[in-house]
C-alpha cells in the first residue's frame, strides 16, 4: 500500500456529551488509518469545556462578567463569588473525571462546592436518591449540578448559545435560512468561541493537517464547526476543509447556499469512507471532481452536487475496528443528571461506542427517516467480527463497556453476539437499542444478560394500539409490556422512548398514553423513560404523504438553506404543548419512583378526560404464558452452566442421575441412565463454548429410545430444574 502524502485531522465540534466520545472520529480513523493515511482526532467540545472549567478559563469567564452590565443577579452573585468557584473548579472537574475519588466526602457535604440557581430544587431528597452509603454518586450529582450553575451563567452573561450537550443550536436546527447562521459567523468572536479556536490552532499545530475534517452529528455541532472552518479559512488558507455527519445526511441533502463554502471546502453525505478516499484521490490529481462521492462544492456562485464514483459503499462487516487512538479518553467526565440508574447511562461512563448493523432490518416506522442511507441500507456484521472489534477496543482503551448505537439492534444478530462472547469468555457490559419484537422471549433476554447486557432502549412511541399502527411500529401495547417485562425479570433495565402530537392523535389517547406508561412503571417493567414532541420530516413516510396521515403539510420557503422539519397543520383539536408540560412531569417523578399511584389525568393542567385504559390491563399482559416447550422446535439450544458429572450408585455404581453446576445453583438431576447420558452431552454440546449449535427439534430427534418420550421429558420436573438454572432455547 502506497503511503499517502495527506494528514488529516478529524475535529468532533463542540457539543455533543461529556462522558464518552461521539463515535464518528473514530470509525473514520479507524478506515483512514487502515487506508494508509496518517489521521488524528480531536472533541474540541471536551477541549472547551475542559479550557472553560479551569482557573484560567473561569477567571476570564468572571474578567469578562465583570465588563458586563448585567441585570441577572444570580450571576452578580456567582461573580462575587469568584474566589470560591475559581478555587474549587479544578478539583471537581477532576473528580467527575475518576480522577480524586477522595474529595466525594467534602463535595457530598455540601460545604465545599459553591452553589446557586441548580441547588434550589435539591433537599432532602439526596437521602432517598443515594442513601446513607453512595457519597460517591451524591457527591457526583452535587458536582454535575454545580457545572451547571456555571454553564447557566455562561448562556445568561457571555454566550447564550451555550450548553453542555450543544452549542448554538437554534441557529441550525430547522433553519430555512442561513441568514442567522452567516451573522453570527460575521461577529467577532466571543469568550467561547476564543476557547475553541485557541485550541483548534494547538491541535493544527501539533498535527500539521492538510486536511480537516468536521463531524456534525447534530444541529448543535453546526456553527462551532463552521467558525472553526472560518478560523482556518483565515489562518491555514492551504488546509483543505470537509463537513459531513449526522446534520447534512438528513438538513443538507438539496443544499444550495453557497455562503455555507465560505467556511468549508466540501460537504459529504451519508457514510464518509468512500467520499473520503474519493476526495483524498481528488486532490492528489487521481480523479475528476464529478467522480467524486455524494459530495458538495462550490463552483463560483454555484453549489455543484458530484456523485460520479463508481465504488459502492464498504461493507459493514469490510469495516476495521474503530479506533479511539490520540482522544483524552481519561479527561471525560461521568456527570449525573439525574438518579436513575437506567437514564444516568447517557451521561454517566466512558463507553465505547460501536454498531453492530448499518441501517435498521425494519425501516417501516412511518416517523423515521427510512428512505435515508443510514436508515435503508442495512447491513448486519458477522457476530465474530463485532467480537473482534470489541476486544480490539478494549486492548486499545483498557475499557470494557460498550453503548451499541444501532438504529435496533436485530434479536438474531443479539442473540449470536452474546453467543460469541460467551463463547470467547469475553468480559464487556454492554447496552443498546431495541425493537420491542416478540422475538425477546424471557430465555433471550436471559441470555443477553449473561453475556453482558445491563440495559435496552426502544420505542413505544405513542403507546396507542391505533397509533402504532398508523406509524407502522410493528409492536403492540400489549407485546412491548411483555418484552419490556422480560427483560428487566432477566435483570435488564429498560427504557421507553415515548411520542406524543403524531398526527391525529387526540387529548384522550394522550391520557391513556400515560396511563400505559404508568402502568408500566407500577409494574416494574420499565426503569426509565422520556417524552418528546412528534416532529415531521421530510424524509419520512409522513412527511412524504401527509395526507395519508391526516394532516397537511406547510409548503417550504424557497431556496432553504436545511431542510428537515417539516411544519404541518393536524385538523385535530388537541393542545399538545398543554399535555407535553404534564407527560414530562409525571415521567419524572415515576422516574424518581414516586407518583405511580395517582391518577393519570391529574398531572395535566386544566380538564382533561379520565383515561380509558382498564387498572389491570398491563399486569395482564405480561402475566401471558410462555408457548410449552415442545412447539419450539426450531430455537436453539443453549447451556449456561457447565458440563454435568454422573449421580452413581454407591452400591452398584450404575448412573442414576446428573450433578450439572447451573450460573446461581447445583442440581441433583433423578434421572435414568439412558436419559442421564443423553442429557449430560446435550448439555455440554450447547455449551456456546463447545460451538455446536443445535435446534431443539433435532436434539430431541436424537433420544434414544430407552430414553422417555419427547414430550414426557420437556414436562419432567428435571427438565423444568434445567430451563430455570440456564438451558435456553433462543
Amino acid at each position: 500500500m502506497t503511503p499517502s502524502p495527506h494528514r488529516v485531522l478529524l475535529v468532533l465540534p463542540p457539543l455533543t456529551q461529556l462522558n464518552t466520545p461521539y463515535p464518528a472520529t473514530a470509525y473514520l480513523t479507524g478506515y483512514l488509518r487502515a487506508q494508509g493515511v496518517t489521521t488524528h482526532q480531536v472533541d474540541l467540545g471536551l477541549e472547551l469545556v475542559l479550557a472553560l472549567f479551569s482557573r484560567d478559563g473561569l477567571t476570564r469567564l468572571f474578567d469578562a462578567i465583570d465588563a458586563l452590565d448585567l441585570d441577572e443577579e444570580r450571576v452578580r452573585d456567582m461573580a462575587e463569588r469568584r474566589r470560591q468557584y475559581i478555587a474549587t473548579i479544578e478539583p471537581a472537574v477532576r473528580f467527575l473525571q475518576g480522577r480524586d475519588s477522595t474529595l466525594a466526602a467534602r463535595i457530598a457535604s455540601r460545604r465545599y462546592l459553591p452553589e446557586s440557581a441548580r441547588f434550589e430544587a435539591v433537599g432532602d431528597d439526596l437521602d432517598w436518591a443515594f442513601g446513607a452509603l453512595g457519597v460517591q454518586d451524591r457527591a457526583r450529582y452535587i458536582a454535575t449540578r454545580y457545572l451547571d450553575d456555571i454553564a447557566d451563567a455562561v448562556r445568561l452573561s457571555v454566550s447564550p448559545h451555550f450548553a453542555f450537550t450543544r452549542y448554538a443550536e437554534r441557529l441550525a436546527a430547522a433553519a430555512p435560512s442561513y441568514d442567522p447562521l452567516a451573522h453570527e459567523l460575521a461577529a467577532p468572536p466571543g469568550l467561547i468561541d476564543t476557547l475553541l479556536l485557541e485550541r483548534l490552532e494547538a491541535a493544527v499545530q501539533a498535527f500539521e493537517p492538510t486536511l480537516v475534517g468536521f463531524t456534525v452529528p447534530f444541529p448543535g455541532n453546526l456553527y462551532g464547526a463552521l467558525r472553526c472552518g472560518q478560523w482556518l479559512a483565515a489562518h491555514r488558507p492551504q488546509v483543505v476543509r470537509v463537513l459531513g455527519g449526522g446534520y447534512p445526511n438528513t438538513e443538507l441533502r438539496a443544499l444550495n447556499e453557497p455562503r455555507l463554502f465560505d467556511a468549508v471546502d466540501f460537504v459529504t453525505l451519508d457514510d464518509g469512507e468512500r467520499p473520503f478516499s474519493a476526495l483524498l484521490e481528488h486532490l492528489e490529481g487521481k480523479r475528476d471532481r464529478d467522480a467524486l462521492k455524494r459530495t458538495f462544492y462550490r463552483d463560483g456562485d454555484q453549489v455543484v452536487y458530484a456523485d460520479g464514483a463508481t465504488e459502492r459503499d464498504v461493507p459493514h462487516a469490510a469495516l476495521p475496528a474503530p479506533s479511539y487512538d490520540g482522544l483524552l479518553l481519561d479527561h471525560y467526565l461521568s456527570v449525573l443528571e439525574l438518579p436513575n440508574p437506567m437514564h444516568r447511562l447517557w451521561s454517566d461512563g466512558r463507553w465505547n461506542k460501536l454498531t453492530l448493523a448499518h441501517g435498521c432490518y425494519w425501516k417501516k416506522c412511518s416517523f423515521c427517516d427510512v428512505t435515508l442511507d443510514y436508515i435503508a441500507r442495512y447491513d448486519l456484521a458477522p457476530a465474530e467480527a463485532n467480537v473482534d472489534r470489541m476486544e480490539a477496543l478494549i486492548r486499545e482503551t483498557g475499557e470494557s463497556g460498550f453503548h451499541f448505537v444501532d438504529e435496533a439492534a436485530p434479536p438474531t444478530g443479539l442473540r449470536d453476539l452474546a453467543i460469541e462472547l460467551l463463547a470467547r469468555g469475553t468480559t464487556a457490559s454492554w447496552w443498546t437499542n431495541i425493537r420491542f419484537e416478540r422475538a425477546f422471549s424471557d430465555d433471550l433476554c436471559r441470555l443477553l444478560a449473561a453475556s453482558g447486557c445491563i440495559a435496552v432502549s426502544g420505542g413505544l412511541e405513542v403507546a396507542s394500539d391505533r397509533l402504532l399502527t398508523l406509524m407502522e411500529k410493528g409492536v403492540t401495547v400489549a407485546q412491548v409490556s411483555r418484552v419490556a417485562a422480560a427483560f428487566t425479570r432477566a435483570g435488564v433495565m429498560v427504557h421507553a422512548y415515548l411520542m406524543y402530537g403524531f398526527p391525529t392523535q387526540t387529548t384522550q389517547e394522550t391520557v391513556d398514553a400515560l396511563e400505559v406508561v404508568r402502568q408500566l412503571f407500577a409494574a416494574g417493567a420499565l426503569e426509565s423513560g422520556y417524552w418528546h414532541r412528534f416532529a415531521m420530516t421530510a424524509h419520512s413516510p409522513v412527511g412524504r404523504n401527509p395526507a395519508k396521515y391526516g394532516v397537511t403539510a406547510v409548503p417550504l420557503a424557497d431556496n432553504p438553506f436545511a431542510v428537515n422539519d417539516v411544519e404541518h397543520i393536524d385538523p385535530t383539536d388537541t393542545d399538545h404543548e398543554l399535555l407535553g408540560r404534564g407527560l414530562e412531569r409525571a415521567i419524572y417523578n415515576y422516574m424518581h419512583g414516586t407518583g405511580t399511584e395517582r391518577a393519570a389525568h391529574t398531572w395535566f393542567e386544566g380538564v382533561v378526560p379520565r383515561t380509558t385504559v382498564a387498572p389491570g390491563t398491563i399486569a395482564a399482559a405480561i402475566q401471558t404464558p410462555p408457548k410449552p416447550d415442545i412447539e419450539r422446535l426450531r430455537a436453539r439450544l443453549v447451556w449456561l452452566g457447565e458440563p454435568a458429572d454422573w449421580l452413581l450408585d454407591p452400591t452398584t455404581e450404575a448412573i442414576v442421575g446428573l450433578r450439572v453446576v447451573a450460573p446461581d445453583t447445583t442440581l441433583m438431576l433423578e434421572v435414568e441412565a439412558h436419559t442421564a447420558q443423553w442429557l449430560a452431552k446435550v448439555l455440554d454440546d450447547a455449551r456456546p463454548a463447545a460451538r455446536q449449535p443445535r435446534l431443539l427439534g433435532e436434539v430431541l430427534g436424537s433420544l434414544p429410545p430407552e430414553a422417555m418420550p419427547a414430550l414426557a421429558l420437556t414436562e419432567s420436573w428435571a427438565w423444568v430444574q434445567l430451563r430455570e438454572a440456564g438451558l435456553l432455547l433462543v
